[in-house]
Protein backbone atom coordinates (compact mmCIF):
# COMPACT_ATOMS: atom_id res chain seq x y z
CA UNK A 1 0.00 0.00 0.00
CA UNK A 2 2.99 2.21 1.01
CA UNK A 3 4.86 1.74 -2.57
CA UNK A 4 1.05 2.47 -4.18
CA UNK A 5 0.81 5.56 -2.58
CA UNK A 6 4.38 6.94 -3.71
CA UNK A 7 3.65 5.35 -7.17
CA UNK A 8 0.36 7.94 -7.54
CA UNK A 9 1.79 10.80 -6.16
CA UNK A 10 4.46 10.43 -8.92
CA UNK A 11 2.24 9.95 -11.91
CA UNK A 12 0.67 13.07 -10.52
CA UNK A 13 3.98 15.07 -9.94
CA UNK A 14 4.77 14.13 -14.13
CA UNK A 15 1.45 15.20 -14.78
CA UNK A 16 1.88 18.37 -12.94
CA UNK A 17 -1.61 18.15 -11.51
CA UNK A 18 -1.38 19.64 -8.23
CA UNK A 19 -2.36 17.29 -5.43
CA UNK A 20 -5.32 19.08 -3.05
CA UNK A 21 -5.26 21.18 -0.13
CA UNK A 22 -4.70 19.60 3.48
CA UNK A 23 -7.67 20.54 5.47
CA UNK A 24 -7.57 23.64 7.54
CA UNK A 25 -8.01 22.65 11.07
CA UNK A 26 -10.44 24.86 12.85
CA UNK A 27 -8.87 27.48 14.88
CA UNK A 28 -9.85 28.74 17.72
CA UNK A 29 -8.67 32.26 19.75
CA UNK A 30 -9.84 32.39 23.42
CA UNK A 31 -10.18 35.71 24.81
CA UNK A 32 -9.86 35.96 28.73
CA UNK A 33 -11.97 38.63 31.06
CA UNK A 34 -10.30 41.01 33.12
CA UNK A 35 -7.57 40.48 35.57
CA UNK A 36 -7.27 36.77 33.71
CA UNK A 37 -5.21 35.76 31.39
CA UNK A 38 -4.78 33.03 28.22
CA UNK A 39 -3.89 30.52 31.70
CA UNK A 40 -7.42 30.31 32.61
CA UNK A 41 -8.35 27.92 29.37
CA UNK A 42 -5.44 25.21 30.13
CA UNK A 43 -8.27 22.73 30.62
CA UNK A 44 -10.62 23.57 27.48
CA UNK A 45 -7.02 24.06 25.28
CA UNK A 46 -6.04 20.58 26.87
CA UNK A 47 -9.26 19.26 25.60
CA UNK A 48 -9.40 21.20 22.42
CA UNK A 49 -5.43 20.37 21.04
CA UNK A 50 -6.52 16.68 21.83
CA UNK A 51 -9.03 16.73 19.51
CA UNK A 52 -7.30 18.32 16.69
CA UNK A 53 -8.10 21.58 16.90
CA UNK A 54 -5.84 24.77 16.81
CA UNK A 55 -6.20 27.00 19.53
CA UNK A 56 -4.48 30.24 20.20
CA UNK A 57 -4.95 31.69 23.69
CA UNK A 58 -3.58 35.48 24.20
CA UNK A 59 -2.60 37.64 26.95
CA UNK A 60 -4.53 41.38 26.64
CA UNK A 61 -2.18 44.40 27.54
CA UNK A 62 -1.24 44.22 31.08
CA UNK A 63 -2.86 40.43 31.21
CA UNK A 64 -1.33 37.49 32.43
CA UNK A 65 2.59 37.35 31.76
CA UNK A 66 2.29 40.74 29.76
CA UNK A 67 4.32 43.25 32.28
CA UNK A 68 2.23 46.35 31.27
CA UNK A 69 1.05 47.57 34.36
CA UNK A 70 -2.51 48.03 33.88
CA UNK A 71 -2.47 51.39 35.51
CA UNK A 72 -0.89 52.59 32.92
CA UNK A 73 -3.40 51.55 30.61
CA UNK A 74 -6.12 54.23 29.88
CA UNK A 75 -7.54 53.47 26.59
CA UNK A 76 -9.28 50.38 25.55
CA UNK A 77 -7.45 50.41 21.75
CA UNK A 78 -4.20 49.96 23.64
CA UNK A 79 -5.78 47.27 26.20
CA UNK A 80 -6.85 45.44 23.54
CA UNK A 81 -3.94 45.58 20.97
CA UNK A 82 -2.73 42.31 21.12
CA UNK A 83 -5.89 40.81 19.93
CA UNK A 84 -5.79 43.27 17.03
CA UNK A 85 -2.35 42.97 16.16
CA UNK A 86 -2.65 39.33 16.02
CA UNK A 87 -6.03 39.08 13.81
CA UNK A 88 -4.04 42.12 11.73
CA UNK A 89 -0.77 40.55 11.79
CA UNK A 90 -0.23 37.21 12.25
CA UNK A 91 -3.24 35.34 11.18
CA UNK A 92 -3.27 35.12 7.45
CA UNK A 93 -5.83 36.74 5.07
CA UNK A 94 -7.22 33.63 4.09
CA UNK A 95 -7.83 31.76 7.35
CA UNK A 96 -10.84 32.78 9.45
CA UNK A 97 -10.94 31.87 13.58
CA UNK A 98 -13.35 30.93 16.18
CA UNK A 99 -13.47 34.10 18.70
CA UNK A 100 -14.45 33.22 21.90
CA UNK A 101 -14.28 35.99 24.57
CA UNK A 102 -15.32 35.74 28.62
CA UNK A 103 -16.80 38.01 30.80
CA UNK A 104 -14.87 41.72 29.51
CA UNK A 105 -13.44 39.94 27.34
CA UNK A 106 -16.62 40.25 25.12
CA UNK A 107 -15.68 43.60 24.63
CA UNK A 108 -12.43 42.94 22.98
CA UNK A 109 -14.56 40.35 20.61
CA UNK A 110 -17.16 42.89 20.11
CA UNK A 111 -14.30 45.82 19.12
CA UNK A 112 -12.46 42.78 16.70
CA UNK A 113 -15.70 41.55 14.78
CA UNK A 114 -15.98 45.56 14.01
CA UNK A 115 -12.78 45.70 12.57
CA UNK A 116 -11.78 42.24 11.01
CA UNK A 117 -15.61 40.52 10.42
CA UNK A 118 -14.00 38.88 7.22
CA UNK A 119 -11.24 36.80 9.95
CA UNK A 120 -14.00 35.71 12.12
CA UNK A 121 -16.33 32.70 11.29
CA UNK A 122 -18.05 33.00 14.69
CA UNK A 123 -18.08 35.52 17.66
CA UNK A 124 -19.10 33.26 20.81
CA UNK A 125 -19.66 34.86 24.20
CA UNK A 126 -19.40 33.50 27.48
CA UNK A 127 -21.15 34.89 30.48
CA UNK A 128 -19.80 38.35 28.57
CA UNK A 129 -20.02 41.29 27.96
CA UNK A 130 -22.34 41.55 24.96
CA UNK A 131 -22.62 45.45 23.73
CA UNK A 132 -22.59 46.64 19.83
CA UNK A 133 -21.67 49.92 20.39
CA UNK A 134 -19.64 49.52 24.05
CA UNK A 135 -20.39 51.67 27.49
CA UNK A 136 -22.42 54.65 25.22
CA UNK A 137 -25.70 55.37 27.13
CA UNK A 138 -26.13 54.47 30.97
CA UNK A 139 -28.17 51.26 30.46
CA UNK A 140 -25.06 50.08 28.62
CA UNK A 141 -23.04 50.14 31.93
CA UNK A 142 -25.84 49.12 34.01
CA UNK A 143 -26.20 46.08 31.84
CA UNK A 144 -22.74 44.81 31.27
CA UNK A 145 -21.03 46.30 34.36
CA UNK A 146 -20.76 43.62 37.14
CA UNK A 147 -22.74 44.73 40.37
CA UNK A 148 -21.19 43.80 43.42
CA UNK A 149 -22.93 45.41 45.64
CA UNK A 150 -24.83 42.11 47.07
CA UNK A 151 -20.86 41.54 48.64
CA UNK A 152 -20.25 44.89 50.18
CA UNK A 153 -18.98 48.20 49.43
CA UNK A 154 -16.66 49.13 46.42
CA UNK A 155 -13.92 49.47 48.23
CA UNK A 156 -14.82 46.64 50.60
CA UNK A 157 -15.19 43.81 47.10
CA UNK A 158 -12.08 45.65 45.32
CA UNK A 159 -8.29 46.15 46.02
CA UNK A 160 -8.24 49.82 43.53
CA UNK A 161 -5.54 51.40 42.18
CA UNK A 162 -4.60 54.99 41.39
CA UNK A 163 -2.59 55.36 39.14
CA UNK A 164 -3.57 58.85 38.10
CA UNK A 165 -3.51 59.78 41.72
CA UNK A 166 -6.24 59.31 44.68
CA UNK A 167 -8.36 62.19 43.85
CA UNK A 168 -9.02 60.70 40.22
CA UNK A 169 -10.80 57.65 39.46
CA UNK A 170 -9.25 54.07 40.00
CA UNK A 171 -6.85 52.89 36.91
CA UNK A 172 -7.04 49.02 38.33
CA UNK A 173 -9.45 46.74 39.79
CA UNK A 174 -9.55 43.25 41.05
CA UNK A 175 -11.76 41.49 43.59
CA UNK A 176 -10.05 40.72 46.68
CA UNK A 177 -8.20 37.48 47.30
CA UNK A 178 -10.77 36.75 50.48
CA UNK A 179 -13.88 36.92 48.20
CA UNK A 180 -12.99 35.77 44.97
CA UNK A 181 -13.90 31.82 45.45
CA UNK A 182 -17.07 33.37 47.13
CA UNK A 183 -17.90 35.57 43.97
CA UNK A 184 -16.45 34.42 40.60
CA UNK A 185 -15.06 29.90 41.78
CA UNK A 186 -17.79 29.28 43.75
CA UNK A 187 -18.61 25.79 42.19
CA UNK A 188 -15.53 25.53 40.70
CA UNK A 189 -12.90 22.94 42.09
CA UNK A 190 -10.78 24.23 45.12
CA UNK A 191 -7.66 23.48 43.08
CA UNK A 192 -8.60 25.68 40.08
CA UNK A 193 -10.00 28.36 42.28
CA UNK A 194 -6.86 28.68 44.27
CA UNK A 195 -4.68 28.53 41.08
CA UNK A 196 -7.16 31.60 40.25
CA UNK A 197 -6.35 33.47 43.16
CA UNK A 198 -2.69 32.82 42.50
CA UNK A 199 -2.56 33.99 39.09
CA UNK A 200 -5.65 36.71 38.91
CA UNK A 201 -4.47 40.21 38.22
CA UNK A 202 -5.33 43.60 38.49
CA UNK A 203 -6.96 45.03 35.61
CA UNK A 204 -7.04 48.18 33.30
CA UNK A 205 -10.60 49.59 34.62
CA UNK A 206 -10.33 53.01 32.66
CA UNK A 207 -9.68 51.09 29.56
CA UNK A 208 -12.60 48.56 29.73
CA UNK A 209 -14.82 51.76 30.78
CA UNK A 210 -13.60 53.63 27.61
CA UNK A 211 -14.70 51.24 25.14
CA UNK A 212 -16.76 52.50 22.05
CA UNK A 213 -17.14 51.30 19.00
CA UNK A 214 -18.63 53.10 15.49
CA UNK A 215 -21.46 50.82 13.76
CA UNK A 216 -20.15 49.94 10.39
CA UNK A 217 -16.66 49.15 9.87
CA UNK A 218 -16.01 45.76 7.76
CA UNK A 219 -19.66 44.82 9.26
CA UNK A 220 -19.94 43.35 11.99
CA UNK A 221 -24.02 42.40 11.93
CA UNK A 222 -22.30 39.73 9.50
CA UNK A 223 -20.23 37.71 11.79
CA UNK A 224 -22.58 35.23 13.71
CA UNK A 225 -22.89 35.33 17.20
CA UNK A 226 -23.20 32.62 20.02
CA UNK A 227 -23.63 33.64 23.58
CA UNK A 228 -23.43 31.38 26.28
CA UNK A 229 -25.19 31.99 29.35
CA UNK A 230 -23.85 30.95 33.02
CA UNK A 231 -27.37 30.20 34.92
CA UNK A 232 -25.47 30.33 38.89
CA UNK A 233 -23.39 33.55 37.85
CA UNK A 234 -22.35 36.15 40.52
CA UNK A 235 -20.60 38.37 38.44
CA UNK A 236 -22.45 38.61 35.34
CA UNK A 237 -25.56 37.81 36.65
CA UNK A 238 -28.39 36.11 34.57
CA UNK A 239 -30.30 38.79 34.39
CA UNK A 240 -27.67 40.93 32.88
CA UNK A 241 -26.66 38.59 30.53
CA UNK A 242 -30.85 38.52 29.53
CA UNK A 243 -30.83 41.95 28.98
CA UNK A 244 -28.00 42.13 26.41
CA UNK A 245 -29.38 38.91 24.62
CA UNK A 246 -32.59 41.02 24.00
CA UNK A 247 -30.87 43.98 22.94
CA UNK A 248 -28.48 42.70 20.63
CA UNK A 249 -30.00 39.07 19.75
CA UNK A 250 -27.48 36.71 18.66
CA UNK A 251 -28.40 33.75 16.76
CA UNK A 252 -28.24 31.29 19.12
CA UNK A 253 -28.17 31.02 22.90
CA UNK A 254 -27.21 28.28 25.41
CA UNK A 255 -27.10 27.91 29.15
CA UNK A 256 -25.06 26.43 31.34
CA UNK A 257 -25.42 25.68 35.30
CA UNK A 258 -22.08 26.62 35.84
CA UNK A 259 -20.60 29.94 37.94
CA UNK A 260 -18.69 32.93 36.23
CA UNK A 261 -16.44 30.65 34.99
CA UNK A 262 -17.46 27.75 33.48
CA UNK A 263 -13.64 27.12 31.84
CA UNK A 264 -13.40 25.61 35.48
CA UNK A 265 -16.44 24.71 36.75
CA UNK A 266 -18.24 22.79 33.68
CA UNK A 267 -15.32 22.61 31.21
CA UNK A 268 -16.30 19.69 29.48
CA UNK A 269 -19.80 20.63 28.69
CA UNK A 270 -18.54 23.98 27.45
CA UNK A 271 -15.70 22.03 25.18
CA UNK A 272 -19.07 20.39 24.14
CA UNK A 273 -20.52 23.27 23.14
CA UNK A 274 -17.71 24.85 21.52
CA UNK A 275 -17.35 21.92 19.44
CA UNK A 276 -20.75 22.13 18.15
CA UNK A 277 -20.29 25.71 17.53
CA UNK A 278 -17.19 24.42 15.07
CA UNK A 279 -19.44 21.84 13.30
CA UNK A 280 -22.16 24.04 12.57
CA UNK A 281 -20.08 26.84 11.39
Amino acid sequence: MGEESVDIRLEIEKAKVPLPPQPQRTHFVLVHGIGGGGWCWYKIRSLMENSGYKVTCLDLKGAGIDQADPNTIISFDEYNKPLIDFLSSTLPDSEQVILVGHSAGGLSVTDATHKFAKKVKVAVYIAATMLRTGFVTTQDVKDGVPDLSDFGEFADVYDIGFGSGPEQPPTSIVIKKSLQRKIIYQISPLEDSTLATMLLRPGPIQALQSARFKEGGEGAERVPRIYIRTARDRVMKPEQQDAMIRKWQPQHVCTLESDHSPFFSAPFTLFGLLVKVAASF
